[in-house]
C-alpha cells in the first residue's frame, strides 16, 4: 500500500495545484468542523453540496461529486468525511482520470444494521475494488459509526494507506477535531506525494 505514485524526485503538489473537493457526511459539516475550517483556509477548496444533508439519496449525492469533478480543471483531490467517504467511493467508476488522491476520514460501516439513522444504509455495501488513484484514510478506535477493524478492511481492498488515529471518536467537531492540526499535517504529507 502506498500513498503516492511519485518518487521524492518528482515534484510536489501544493494544495494551488488542486481542485480540492470537500466532501461532507450526513447533515453537512458545521462552521467548527475541520472540514469548513479547511475550506476556508486553503484558496482552492470547495464544498460539494447536497440539495438534502438530511434526507440523503445515494444517487443525487454521488451525481453531485461527478458534476464537480467535471467542473474542475485542475486535478482534483477528494477531502470526504464520513457519509461523504460512501459518495466519493461510489462515484469512482465515474470520475475519469481527474482524480489525482483522495483523503479519506472516518468512513461509517454502512452495511452494519445497527447503524443510525437506519436510512445510511442505503449507502453500503461500500464496492471493494481498487481505487484508481493514491488515496488514506484515516480511521479511529473508537468510531461510534464505524470499527477500525472494519476500515482496515476496506482501505486494504481499496488499496489505501491506512492511519490509525487512535481513540479519536468519530474524528468530528463533537470530538474535539475541530481545528484537527494532525490532519491538517498528515493532508499536506499526502498532496506533497501526489503528481501535480
Amino acid at each position: 500500500m502506498t500513498w503516492g505514485r511519485g518518487d521524492r524526485t518528482s515534484p510536489a503538489m501544493k494544495a494551488s495545484d488542486a481542485d480540492i473537493l470537500i466532501i461532507p457526511g450526513y447533515t453537512n459539516s458545521g462552521p467548527e468542523h475541520w472540514q469548513s475550517r479547511w475550506q476556508a483556509k486553503l484558496s482552492t477548496a470547495r464544498r460539494v453540496e447536497q440539495a438534502e444533508w438530511a434526507k440523503p439519496v445515494r444517487e443525487d449525492w454521488v451525481a453531485r461529486v461527478v458534476e464537480e469533478v467535471e467542473a474542475a480543471t485542475k486535478p482534483v483531490v477528494l477531502v470526504a468525511h464520513s457519509l461523504g467517504v460512501a459518495t466519493a467511493i461510489h462515484a469512482v467508476p465515474h470520475l475519469g482520470s481527474k482524480v489525482a488522491g483522495a483523503f479519506l476520514v472516518a468512513p461509517p460501516d454502512v452495511a452494519n444494521p445497527s447503524i443510525r439513522p437506519k436510512h445510511l444504509m442505503t449507502f453500503g455495501p461500500y464496492p471493494r475494488d481498487p481505487l484508481p488513484f493514491p488515496s488514506l484514510l484515516v480511521a479511529s478506535r473508537n468510531d461510534p459509526f464505524g470499527s477500525y477493524e472494519h476500515a482496515d478492511d476496506i482501505a486494504n481492498a481499496w488499496g489505501s494507506f491506512i492511519i490509525d488515529a487512535g481513540d479519536s471518536g468519530h474524528l468530528n467537531a463533537e470530538s474535539g477535531h475541530g481545528p484537527w492540526p494532525e490532519g491538517g499535517m498528515v493532508f499536506a504529507q499526502f498532496l506533497s506525494r501526489l503528481k501535480p
